[in-house]
């Protein structure tokens, strides 16, 4: 018989699942387990929370298990290594992101693209190597593979470093992948929330000329003078977005909801690529039309490997960029996830883990 999440591993551990697709999360003890000699424990002080955990605590895909812990921008400072471990130290700065095991031999892992391996393990919901369910950063404690571990560097503060191993990473490696990276390009990005409010900052430390496409034209403002966005187009302007037709090397669209795709197209140059890195629950339509007349490409992408992880947050940190944050409590969590839904957060929540993950033993 399969053992309690509590007992199942020798290290007592606290979170906040969610039991249902109510999504509703509350405490929950478990355990994480044993540290190995390729591990790395540590104690996690700030976890934010992603578009993708307010999907999967609704089951909204399809795919979750209960009880879950959702959680896959998770940092804190080591507490604890294997003896087999090269990398890092006790009380070195670390982060995980959402992965914490691939096969390491298949043609994507040779090429450091882990997470393209199709036995690629996510931080919670998903099976370990021994059997028992991964559970992820809102709770006190963390256990990975020193493989799956990135270093923090000192100059970046934990709490908003936090979202860039997701939502960083999501689209530092499309702008590079489709070589939207060269300076004087210019590059539009869909949607100004978790994801593309660093995607502006990502693309304007390379060098690119960058453009907000957005439905709320309240954005602007914000787009401009706070992001440094080059330019801002109303996407249901219909004026403003034919004056700016054909103008595009490329396009990171992040939005999840339903959107057409043919506006976008459209605001491509010759050759220009929509690359799609929001994940919406229903197919979009793809005109293929536009796509043939002018070698268009459509593509996408899922946040990077391993290699790659850590190069965008050395990046960050070279180029001061942060995410912008609301710091909250975990008790605050169920009230986050409703404002989540509504898109009232600028941009990113992270819950303070270290300061309010109590245990009401």
């Amino acid at each position: 018989m399969a053992k309690s999440p509590e007992v199942e591993h020798p290290n007592k551990a606290l979170g906040w699942a969610a039991r249902d697709t109510s999504g509703i999360l509350s405490p929950f003890n478990f355990s994480r387990r044993a540290t190995g000699e390729k591990d790395v424990k540590f104690k996690v002080l700030y976890c934010g929370i992603c578009h993708s955990d307010l999907h999967m605590i609704l089951n909204e895909w399809g795919m979750t298990t209960y009880p879950l812990i959702p959680g896959h921008e998770i940092v804190g400072v080591v507490t604890e290594v294997g003896s087999k471990v090269q990398k890092f130290k006790v009380g070195d700065k670390v982060g995980v992101g959402c992965m914490v095991g691939a096969c390491l031999s298949c043609d994507s892992c040779t090429n450091h693209l882990e997470n393209y391996c199709p036995k690629t393990i996510l931080t919670y919901g998903a099976k370990y190597y021994d059997g028992t369910t991964t559970y992820g950063g809102y709770s006190d404690t963390m256990v990975s593979d020193e493989h799956f571990v990135v270093r923090i560097p000192e100059n970046l503060p934990l709490d908003s470093s936090a979202p860039l191993l997701c939502a960083g990473i999501t689209v530092y490696s499309p702008l590079r992948f489709y070589g939207l990276d060269k300076p004087g390009m210019h590059v539009g990005v869909v949607g100004l929330g978790g994801l593309g409010h660093v995607a502006v900052k990502f693309a304007k430390a390379m060098g690119v000329k960058v453009t907000v496409i957005s439905t709320s034209p309240n954005k602007k403002k914000e787009a401009l003078e706070h992001l440094g966005a080059d330019s801002f187009l109303v996407s249901k302007d219909q004026d403003q977005m034919q004056a700016a037709q054909g103008t595009m090397d490329g396009i990171i669209d992040t939005v999840s909801a339903q959107h057409p795709l043919l506006p976008l197209i459209g605001l491509l140059k010759t050759q220009g690529k929509l690359v799609m890195v929001g994940a919406p629950e229903k197919p979009l339509e793809l005109p293929v039309f536009p796509l043939i007349m002018a070698r268009k490409l459509l593509g996408g992408s899922c946040i990077g490997g391993m290699k790659e992880t850590q190069e965008m947050i050395d990046f960050a940190a070279k180029h001061n960029i942060k995410a912008d944050i609301e710091v909250i409590p975990i008790d605050y969590v169920n009230t986050a996830m409703e404002r989540l839904q509504k898109a009232d957060v600028r941009y990113r929540f992270v819950i303070d883990i270290a300061n309010t993950l109590k245990s009401n033993a």
